[in-house]
């Protein structure tokens, strides 16, 4: 019986070790799998995140002060691996963002709202209404510019020129479209020319063009490159008119352009729209959230890069904004006390 009791005991124990043994294989075999599934699978968490942030031509606010923004990003958030994306601006970007192929953008507040309705350039491809706000940032001024030889004076004195109207669907050229008929003047009553900022002050230089629209902060680069060798004038968008615009369109509002950005020795009226900043439905509330906070938290980084962000103001953040905004974003304006009613 002995024999009998002790064989059954180390039997017993040989048993419960290979039992442990298979459990912990299989345990092991199951953490793996999960590890395996987490590491290939490609989602990104706020433990790594790309954030592409899409601009517009090297010569303009947006570029500048995309790469500023992309710099605070990875400086302040850990998780995060920001890069810059020079691109034709506003629609280009709308489209972009909507298609997945980039995390935030800067646009102005007229294309986003053509792009989220699906008018106007974007009647062909629909809407895009996973489109989201972060912030609206500050004004983008519609400065119709010419020579002093070429005695324009007024937007009716575009008429049987030669003009530069922006890219083609760009938001410039949807500005000079609604600015020259607010007066009147259609494409039909003009020698239209859809060029790029640089290609505009070019064939002013060359004489080719007579005038040319450029929507943008203030003050342009390559305006003031003209202004270095050329007698500039920037042509008013009389308050009145605007206030006209804007009845119809209500993303336009009157500003000027200061005396002395171009040597312009008076303050002229223009109309404007916002510039600001969208991302995608789909982006992680936390990552909209902390890009957000850092924006703000960090302005002074902004206006050291390009004298338009002085323009930008948290309280003012709701400002033209035509799509619904972000929740990271709306918990970060909730926070610190400004979110819009």
């Amino acid at each position: 019986m002995k024999k009998f009791l002790v064989l059954f005991l180390v039997l017993t124990v040989i048993g419960m070790s290979f039992t442990g043994c298979s459990q912990n294989t299989e345990a092991t075999n199951t953490e793996e799998k999960v590890e395996e599934a987490a590491a290939t699978s490609g989602d990104k968490t706020p433990e790594d995140q790309f954030v592409t942030i899409l601009t517009g031509g090297s010569s303009g606010a947006y570029f500048a002060l995309g790469g500023a923004i992309s710099n605070l990003l990875n400086e302040n958030l850990s998780y995060v691996n920001s890069s810059v994306e020079s691109t034709g601006a506003s629609a280009v970007n709308a489209t972009k963002i909507a298609m997945g192929d980039a995390e935030i953008a800067f646009a102005m507040n007229n294309v986003v709202s053509f792009a989220y309705n699906g008018v106007e350039s974007f009647s062909e491809k629909g809407e895009f209404n996973n489109l989201r706000g972060i912030a609206g940032l500050y004004p983008n001024h519609c400065q119709v510019v010419t020579l002093k030889n070429t005695g324009i004076n007024q937007i009716e004195d575009l008429v049987g020129k030669s003009v530069g109207v922006g890219a083609p669907g760009s938001g410039t050229e949807v500005d000079a479209r609604n600015i020259l008929g607010i007066h009147g003047i259609t494409y039909d009553d003009i020698d239209e020319d859809f060029l790029s900022y640089a290609e505009s002050i070019e064939q002013l230089k060359n004489g080719t063009v007579d005038a040319a629209f450029l929507t943008s902060g203030l003050p342009n680069a390559t305006i003031m490159d003209l202004a270095t060798t050329h007698e500039v004038v920037i042509v008013p968008v009389r308050n009145e008119k605007v206030k006209e615009l804007a009845e119809k369109m209500p993303y336009y509002k009157t500003e000027v352009v200061p005396a002395g950005t171009y040597d312009n020795e008076t303050d002229v009226e223009t109309a404007a729209v916002v510039s600001m900043l969208i991302t995608r439905e789909d982006l992680d509330e936390q990552v909209v959230y902390d890009v957000t906070k850092v924006l703000f938290e960090n302005l002074q980084s902004l206006v050291d890069t390009h004298s338009v962000a002085k323009k930008i103001d948290v309280a003012k953040y709701y400002e033209g904004m035509p799509i619904p905004l972000h929740p990271g974003a709306e918990r970060y304006f909730k926070e610190i006390g400004v979110l819009h009613q």
